[in-house]
């Protein structure tokens, strides 16, 4: 196994991000064995990704983004990238290190904006579109954010958020950002950051509610192109990609921008889409590779015989487990075998998975080529075969939190614990049993049961409630809530969905409890610690 690449000496202008790094004995063992991930000391990863895709003997003219009508050349989402560098670097005064929070759906604006941050050295800060002003709060202080690019339809839940930073927006007619970037027609040149400097703060959600920033260098983000689409995908330039992620969320990020770009292929970013749409889209675009949670793959199988997915070779399923009944149903309308694997926030992408022939019924596959993978008890140590246990996972990507003290958990010897139970078998497939922590994953989305409790809890009616996930056919899992009402307060349908509407205005709509019960006492231990399991167990 290759050593742990030292921290080059090299540190950008705002070393906020390296300054807020765990202690490096904190750190998972990263592993850089393959040959397609020795990377040199000094990498910007846009530089890798677009611009060398451009001076590639005319491969500029090739398709990178296509959406809603528009079509963009590498050299055009270049030039854009370009542009909104210099905004950055000249106009907003940033400096390599500064981090800028980015809040947008998933258009070829967006992808430049995120682009765009990185080539001038700077931090990316994605960001939910669905997050409210509460939760954007938080993120904006914790990563000490210096400037925000957002859609203009999206800024509402920014303004009037105090001590807010420079904000330009995007993606209408006479948007601020666009007019200063018709001012710099000039070339960018990629800023000469480390391999190993941070460039992207993705948050997630904790089981505390308290989210967590997972920070990235520009070398995790070749890796994962290097890694996943590679090995398994085998993707290539004539591959067009598709698909539902944010590239807000790392599953979106990897899948719908950084894959395509890597491989000199092309991307369809869809800003609003249900199943039917995307079904319309793989087929008006020919799309060849789709990423989507299992959730969409459910409801668009019975729809599938209505629509031309000829040229569809790959769908690729995570975020959430993948029950067999979703995957034999796809098969029977498409033909296709599902491409499942789990990835996570912290790990970037996806780090088990299986393909093709490789599939195996039951298992979401094998550690995929540069990734390890085990399974530990309590006491962290690796077990046989057979035995249930705590997914433990290292490779070329690691967990990093921001100034977090949850790092201790999440990386124990050298190994990623990423909150799943498994089985592993004798052949190395690993098969999902459960989440281990109290993490609610429906539809593909993180849901923290406390920070549902909390928003509860502000409402006049509520006096105390317990949150949990119920298993569901369609979601995976949905938000249950359990309620206990004030004296004088009558349980009713019509309170129930006062209920979900007041936690929808504060939260992620996404978060909101799906289903209320109401109870009149809370399980409780003689030390008044909610029994979470009790709820979980209780017969609806």
């Amino acid at each position: 196994m290759s050593s742990d690449p030292s921290p080059t000496t090299a540190s950008p202008q705002d070393d906020f991000a390296r300054a807020h790094l765990p202690p490096r004995a904190l750190w998972p063992q990263l592993c850089l064995d393959l040959p397609e991930l020795q990377y040199p000391p000094r990498l910007n990863c846009v530089a890798a990704l677009l611009d060398a895709a451009v001076a590639n003997g005319g491969g500029g003219e090739r398709t990178a983004i296509l959406a809603d009508g528009q079509r963009w050349s590498y050299a055009d989402l270049a030039r854009q990238v370009d542009r909104i560098a210099h905004v950055l670097r000249a106009d907003l005064g940033l400096i390599p290190g500064n981090r800028v929070l980015l809040r947008g759906a998933n258009t070829p604006m967006m992808a430049a904006c995120l682009l765009a941050v990185l080539k001038a050295g700077c931090i990316a800060v994605p960001t939910m579109p669905l997050l409210r002003a509460r939760e954007l709060s938080t993120i904006l202080a914790r990563a000490q954010v210096n400037a925000v690019l957002c859609a203009q339809g999206l800024r509402g839940e920014l303004d009037g958020l105090p001590g807010l930073p420079a904000m330009l927006c995007f993606g209408a007619d006479g948007s601020e950002l666009e007019r200063r970037m018709a001012a710099h027609d000039a070339p960018f040149s990629a800023h000469d950051t480390a391999a190993d400097d941070v460039c992207l703060i993705s948050f997630t959600s904790g089981t505390t509610g308290v989210p967590k920033g997972t920070m990235h260098m520009h070398r995790d983000l070749l890796a994962i192109c290097d890694c996943f689409p590679r090995s398994m995908l085998r993707a290539r330039a004539d591959d067009i990609f598709i698909g539902t992620p944010p590239l807000a969320f790392t599953f979106g990020l990897g899948g719908l921008l950084l894959f395509p770009l890597r491989f000199g292929a092309a991307t369809v970013l869809l800003e609003k889409v249900t199943p039917d749409g995307l079904l319309h889209a793989i087929a008006a675009y020919h799309a060849t590779i789709c990423f989507t949670a299992p959730t969409f793959y459910r409801q668009m199988a019975p729809l599938a015989a209505g629509h031309d997915l000829s040229s569809l070779r790959l769908s690729v399923s995570a975020g959430e487990a993948l029950p067999l009944a979703t995957r034999d149903a796809w098969q029977a309308a498409t033909g296709l075998a599902m491409t499942d694997g789990i990835g996570a926030t912290e790990m970037l992408h996806i780090f088990i998975s299986a393909t093709g022939e490789g599939i195996r019924r039951g298992a979401i596959g094998k550690a995929i080529p540069g990734y390890q993978a085990c399974i530990v008890d309590d006491a962290g140590v690796p077990q046989p075969p057979g035995v249930t246990g705590r997914l433990a996972v290292k490779g070329p990507t690691g967990c990093r939190y921001l100034s977090d003290p949850r790092q201790r958990e999440y990386v124990q010897n050298g190994w990623n614990l990423t909150g799943d139970t498994f089985e592993m078998d004798g052949d190395g497939y690993f098969y999902y049993r459960s989440r281990s922590d109290d993490m609610i994953v429906s539809a593909g989305y993180n849901i923290a049961g406390p920070e549902v409790e909390e928003a509860l809890l502000r409402h006049p009616a509520v006096a105390e409630c317990g949150v949990v996930g119920r298993a569901d056919a369609e979601r995976g899992q949905i938000v249950e809530a359990h309620v206990v009402l004030k004296e004088g307060c009558q349980a009713s349908d019509v309170l129930a969905a006062e209920l979900q509407d007041f936690v929808r205005q504060q939260i992620a709509p996404y978060k909101y409890p799906r289903a209320i019960r109401f109870l009149p006492a809370l399980p409780r231990t003689e030390t008044g610690k909610l029994q979470r399991f009790k709820l979980r167990t209780d017969t609806p």
